[in-house]
């Protein structure tokens, strides 16, 4: 499974490349550009390639929208000693691809980066880090390589299901965001539910975060694949409502899934407002905190600045409030966690997260950098978390309410500690549980050379493996690599000294040949369980719309003889049908949200009140 350019297939999409740059008296300046159409509008698109506090990063990569096309940069900050730029140059090159079902910006990010550098390193010692004409002609070629030359661009931008995604000859997992699901998971814990029903529900969805914004980006794009399957395809078998006559596909309002903007500002909102009239809904991601004053602007705010070592990522809802004599916030913020009736689903997500924690041994994630770190890592304890407990606690008692709890609450997982200089960012890499072994001393990748990171193997560790075992596990024999490579020039070696050199190559090939069968058997487990967990959110969403289908036809049927025909009343013993929690107002707006899109004009009450709710507890309806 290797990315499209090293088997020759280069995406062939590409509809502008461009170069921003701030300048020190204009500001964030567009300075070089090609595109293929001049009817291609790319203004402002520098704001978005250049989001506020990125000069804070050496690199970055940056996720956006500019009108119906998606793009990709790359953020680059530049030692220079030119007056006015405060000792640094910031720029980004970046392109625009073509509107398609699945575009796929990132698979050009790596071929982006090497281009970036290539640009840059040829200026050589000049005074001045601006390139000349000729500088860009490598930035020609790339375009000219991969812009659009056919309307169905080659089969790049086709949806042919998560199998041909993710488990092809084709598949691109060094730079595929989809496969760092489980990650996201294991961040969010069971509020990812909520995150899940907004998606579903095609609501406004707004991720604040902190520089870098690379990982923010990539959670939009995950947060939206785990509906995509449904949203874009529907599933055979399901009838329209409202409909005389039934479909064999069900579709909502819109035959998309929920619109991917990435990075956002202040120079967006007028977008923002034309994409939430659309009805289809919308995710992205934003630095700037002008958009915490403006929750009117989303539904749901995930602010991942509260990601700690102990504590998850905040969700606030945004909800309408009375202005007094017509002044004030027309919306404000409130905190949301998850409902008693995740439970059921949460359970069967974590079982699979917890079929591949294989690696996800109770280590740290971060190098340790002092004594005093290490001894204080290693007196950390999932219990000093008291809101992972108080998660526990409402999973464990839902799941006995809800007859759906198997055994206790596993340990949560979080990531390490972060760096100072990553605090309030959330990152994709390290492993995910609270527990930390004492005497560990990991190495983790940075981002871009995986960046769900890892731990790197121990060759002294006791895993009962010997290097035979080794490299037996990789299809090759140990005593047939040192077969050939025990003799130099004929000759055989003796002595100690031959010993000693022919017994440390011996060392280094097991271990290469162990780290690659352990990357590769670790990417597996990685696929397999992304698949199962898209289907699990896959088979909950079907299921519930089915149940939708059976049941609005027949209250529909009822509320005709007791007011408006587009008015639907739903009981508590309906919306526990749907194995939602009766008592949550989220779970009501919820099912308001799925009648908007699949109800065919119906409109969706929930009954609340407390006779309802009294009779739902007795048994009577």
């Amino acid at each position: 499974m290797q990315p499209l350019e090293s088997k020759g297939k280069v995406p062939q999409d590409v509809v502008a490349i461009f170069h921003a740059a701030f300048h020190p008296t204009q500001g964030n300046v567009l300075d070089w550009s090609l595109k293929a159409s001049e009817d291609l509008d790319l203004q402002h698109v520098e704001f978005s390639c250049l989001p506020s506090g990125l000069h804070l990063m050496e690199r970055d990569v940056v996720y956006f929208t500019k009108g119906d096309h998606p793009g990709v940069c790359v953020f680059h900050r530049q030692h220079t000693t030119e007056a006015g730029h405060r000792g640094f140059r910031l720029s980004s090159l970046g392109i625009l691809l073509a509107k398609s079902a699945r575009p796929r910006p990132w698979l050009h990010v790596p071929a982006l980066k090497e281009l970036f550098q290539s640009i840059h390193s040829s200026l050589g010692d000049r005074d001045i880090l601006v390139p000349v004409d000729d500088d860009w002609e490598p930035a020609r070629q790339f375009f000219e390589e991969r812009k659009v030359r056919r309307a169905d661009l080659g089969g790049t931008g086709s949806w042919r299901g998560w199998d041909a995604e993710l488990d092809s000859e084709d598949s691109a997992l060094d730079t595929d965001p989809t496969i760092h699901l489980p990650h996201l998971l294991r961040i969010l814990g069971p509020s990812s539910l909520t995150l899940y029903k907004h998606v579903l529900g095609r609501r406004r969805i707004l991720i604040y975060t902190l520089p870098p914004v690379e990982a923010a980006c990539i959670l939009c794009q995950v947060a939206a694949d785990m509906c995509y399957q449904f949203q874009a395809t529907g599933v055979e078998g399901l009838t329209t409502i409202g409909e005389e006559t039934p479909t064999r596909r069900a579709k909502g309002k819109s035959r998309e899934g929920i619109r991917v903007l990435g990075m956002v500002t202040l120079s967006d909102l007028p977008k923002l407002d034309e994409e939430s009239k659309s009805g289809r809904g919308w995710i992205a991601c934003t630095t700037d905190a002008i958009f915490l004053e403006k929750p009117q602007c989303y539904d749901l705010l995930v602010d991942l600045r509260t990601s700690t070592p102990n504590t998850r990522p905040t969700f606030y809802v945004s909800k309408p409030t009375e202005q007094v004599h017509g002044r004030g916030p027309t919306h404000r913020l409130s905190v949301v966690r998850f409902t008693w009736s995740d439970a059921k689903l949460w359970t069967e997500i974590d079982r699979l997260l917890q079929l591949d924690a294989g690696e996800h041994h109770d280590v740290c994630c971060e190098p340790l950098s002092t004594n005093t770190d290490s001894k204080i890592r290693s007196s950390t304890s999932s219990w000093t978390d008291i809101w992972r407990v108080y998660e526990d606690v409402c999973v464990m008692c839902a799941g006995l309410w809800m007859g759906s709890w198997r055994s206790g609450p596993s340990p949560s997982c979080t990531p390490s500690a972060a760096r100072p200089e990553n605090w309030g960012s959330i990152r994709l890499e390290g492993e995910d549980d609270l527990t930390l072994r004492k005497n560990a001393n990991p190495y983790v990748r940075n981002v871009g050379v995986g960046i769900e990171g890892r731990p790197s193997p121990d060759a002294t560790s006791s895993s009962g493996r010997t290097l035979r075992g080794l490299a037996r596990s990789s299809g090759m024999s140990i005593w047939t690599w040192t077969s050939g490579s025990a003799k130099t020039d004929g000759q055989p070696h003796a002595g100690s000294s031959s010993l000693s050199t022919s017994t440390s190559p011996r060392k280094d090939f097991a271990m290469i040949t162990h780290v690659e069968a352990g990357r590769s058997a670790r990417r597996t487990r990685q696929v397999l369980t992304t698949l199962a967990l898209l289907q699990t959110f896959h088979a909950n969403t079907v299921m519930m719309l089915e149940r939708l289908a059976e049941l609005l036809p027949q209250r529909r049927t009822q509320s005709r003889h007791e007011g408006p025909p587009d008015v639907v009343v739903l009981t508590p013993k309906d919306v526990a049908s749907f194995e939602l929690a009766p008592f949550s107002g989220l779970d009501a707006r919820f099912l308001e949200w799925l009648a908007d899109e699949y109800g065919g004009g119906v409109r969706i009450t929930v009954r609340r009140g407390w006779r309802d709710l009294v009779g739902l507890v007795l048994g009577f309806g």
